[in-house]
């Protein structure tokens, strides 16, 4: 394992950790996503991002749109992580008064570039910024992370046709791919795939890989990054739970109940695998 890999992995454990101490304040939530999709997260923050954590408006700073609201608890883990903010604030997530609300909102939070809810909003959004910074002849990147269930939503597919037309390479899109929403298993719900061909059908360049390999992702985002001309997606298939095998495995993962004593155990699972 190489130094990069090294310190991203460990990035990675942490943010599961912290979202592990987040959800068993509540008691339930949505865990497994979080440790789903930490990896693509460390990789963002510790890795590929340009920001400040001490100026999170930073002018300059590399946009990240969490499209999917409602992964918040993994976005607040890793904006602790990044240092932007404290990572003793996790324990008001959720709370009364709290700057963390289960349902991440740009208005309340540092480092939050959206307010999430609704889904399918997101790649609009970062369509409008990424014509923004190029106007404004600002080399600053914009990320959208949004789900695969996402892709069952008109708008997502408005916004990525109009970002093709524009030629935005400054916008790159990451979908988590974990087959699963609320309503059960993606493939029953609305099938979704050929993915990977249905964007570049749309006049974006497209790679996919294993969303929880961290070798992979850095190595096509490093390779997106250079890509000109059109947007570029990248498609991150993902396992809910990873790094817990008795969540990996557990049904009805969208909104997870976990049992009092199954947060340590989940936490030792984490511990053990270095994961």
């Amino acid at each position: 394992m190489s130094d990069r890999t090294r310190k991203i992995a460990e990035s990675a454990r942490r943010i599961r950790k912290n979202a592990l101490d987040m959800g068993e304040l509540q008691g339930q939530g949505y865990i497994a996503q979080a440790l789903g999709v930490a990896d693509v997260l460390a990789v963002m923050y510790s890795d590929q991002l340009r920001f400040r954590p001490d100026d999170p408006e930073w002018e300059d700073r590399d946009r990240f749109l969490l499209s999917i609201g409602h992964y918040a608890i993994a976005l607040y883990a890793a904006l602790a992580e990044a240092g932007v903010i404290d990572t003793d604030e996790l324990q008001t997530y959720a709370a009364d008064d709290s700057r963390l609300p289960m349902s991440a909102m740009a208005s309340y939070t540092p480092g939050v570039e959206i307010s999430g809810g609704s889904l399918g909003h997101g790649l609009g959004v970062a369509v409008g910024m990424s014509i923004g910074l190029r106007h404004k002849g600002n080399p600053a990147r914009v990320y959208n992370l949004l789900s695969d269930g996402e892709l069952d939503e008109g708008s997502t597919w408005e916004a990525a046709l109009a970002a093709s037309h524009h030629g935005l390479d400054n916008l790159i899109a990451l979908v988590d791919v974990n087959a699963l929403q609320a309503d059960g298993p993606t493939v029953d719900v609305l099938r979704t795939e050929p993915i990977q061909a249905k964007w570049e059908s749309f006049g974006w360049n497209a790679v996919r890989v294993d969303g929880n390999d961290i070798d992979a992702l850095v190595a096509a985002l490093d390779e997106l990054r250079e890509h000109r001309g059109s947007p570029s997606v990248l498609i991150c298939d993902t396992r809910v739970g990873r790094g817990v095998p008795f969540l990996e495995t557990r049904e009805k993962a969208h909104f997870m109940r976990v049992e009092p004593h199954e947060w340590q155990l989940a936490r030792d699972h984490l511990q053990e695998a270095g994961a």
